[in-house]
């Protein structure tokens, strides 16, 4: 079958950037963050950054991506190499190093998407509904190879999406985001008439001005709008391959933005409510959605049809977000290794996936590989691609891949927040990462 090297529409293209942004980090670490750091004024402190990374940082990435027409090795192998052949071979030595980051989060990432699918099932035929729910998620959290079956669906039916390139990216996306919005819509209307839901909504919107003063607030709201957007330096370079000439990357970076931002408020009207209503930690983290949000389901009327929305649009929004880290090294080894057919790398992939991450299925060894993945690798990642296209690519080159497409012209601002006001941020939260142990 023929592979669709391009996204056939506008929509499409966002509708995917989109489906990368929108996952766990909206959906339990937007909320957490949000509760646990001055509510309205982290919020606000929030959309600043976000503002500012997909004006900068996010539409670099894009127009990377489609200047260099490949994944992330030859796109900094491209970059490096405006200033010669031989940065050129370095930069392509260096891109192994994000890449590697798409790799290890999608690997970890895909034990989370397959305990969803686990409370997808067991809410489906009703276990999980009549079980304690802390007790429901210690036994198969805890267990080695407990989840196996789950993984293999999870894993491998994410890569058979991949199978048309853009073209299966799309069209799965034009179903599963339109999907997710509706279905936390709904769950949103229904926690608005829960007893105490305003209390939520309250500690949600009034800033708590006092949280300003606080560095450490800002830099979680930085790092929370920088890895919610993808901005990674590896997985958007892909989706940005497959964008036409005729788009403007920062018009559509933008509208990836809002979306994930609409996303993640959505979100937070979801679980802070809910969580007042019913007097439970927002800051919960991952047991927010095994133990926190099934514990108040079991309460509700047509809990369990409740349930099983909820994790069907957890579903869509983890499988979209795997499909983008997938297909980042997808396409960069199809292009280091021209000889290898898509079918050969998805299968080689498979096999990675599942080696690594069924051994790691257990919250206590996934939840440090994750951790360990998120200090070092990526936030290094994210560093060295800002770094890349701000300070080592030519200036002009740069600002001439960024205008393709567009009808308003980007020149010395732009740059310029790039190079002074982007790439500082991103080696602060590399800095504060490394430093300071801090998995964003």
């Amino acid at each position: 079958m023929k592979k669709t090297k391009n996204f056939a529409s506008r929509w499409g293209f966002i509708l995917a950037s989109v489906g990368s942004a929108v996952g766990m980090a909206n959906v339990w670490g937007f909320p957490n963050k949000l509760g646990s750091n001055g509510g309205g004024a982290f919020l606000l402190i929030y959309l600043l950054f976000v503002f500012i990374f997909s004006y900068v940082g996010l539409p670099a990435e894009f127009a990377m991506g489609r200047r260099a027409r490949t994944g992330t090795l030859g796109t900094y192998e491209s970059a490096w190499a405006t200033r010669g052949k031989g940065f050129g071979k370095a930069g392509g030595i260096l891109g192994w190093l994000p890449l590697a980051g798409s790799l290890c989060i999608a690997i970890g990432y895909a034990v989370i998407v397959t305990y969803i699918l686990k409370a997808l099932v067991d809410s489906l035929v009703g276990t999980l509904m009549t079980a304690d729910a802390a007790a429901w998620f210690g036994e198969f959290s805890s267990t080695p190879m407990s989840v196996v079956p789950y993984h293999i669906i999870v894993v491998a039916g994410t890569l058979l999406t991949l199978y048309l390139g853009a073209h299966s990216i799309e069209k799965t996306n034009k179903i599963m985001m339109p999907l997710f919005f509706l279905i936390f819509i709904v769950l949103a209307v229904r926690v608005a008439f829960l007893p105490g839901a305003a209390e939520g909504y309250k500690f949600m919107f009034t800033p708590r001005w006092e949280a300003l003063t606080d560095p450490m607030i800002w830099i979680w709201a930085m790092g929370q709008a920088f890895f919610s957007l993808s901005v990674t330096g590896s997985g958007m370079i892909v989706y940005g391959a497959y964008l036409s000439d005729e788009e403007d990357v920062v018009g559509v970076a933008q509208h990836t933005a809002l979306f994930d931002t609409i996303a993640a408020v959505v979100a937070a009207l979801v679980i802070i409510p809910a969580c007042f209503a019913y007097g439970q930690d927002v800051g919960a983290g991952p047991s927010l959605l095994f133990v926190t949000l099934p514990t108040i389901l079991q309460d509700l009327p047509l809990g369990r049809l409740f349930a099983i929305i909820l994790y069907v649009a957890m579903i869509f929004a983890g499988v979209s977000s795997l499909q983008n880290m997938f297909e980042a090294v997808a396409e960069s080894l199809m292009h280091k290794f021209p000889k290898l057919s898509r079918t050969a790398v998805l299968a080689i992939l498979c096999v990675l996936c599942l080696g690594f991450g069924i051994g790691m299925e257990p919250i206590s060894k996934w939840g440090p590989w994750m951790d360990l993945v998120s200090i070092y690798i990526i936030p290094i990642g994210a560093t060295l691609g800002a770094i890349s296209w701000f300070y080592v690519m030519k200036k002009s080159e740069l600002l001439n891949a960024v205008n393709t497409g567009s009808t308003k012209q980007r020149g010395k601002l732009w740059y310029s927040i790039g190079r002074y006001v982007y790439v500082p941020l991103a080696l602060i939260l590399c800095c504060v990462a490394l430093f300071m142990q801090v998995a964003f």
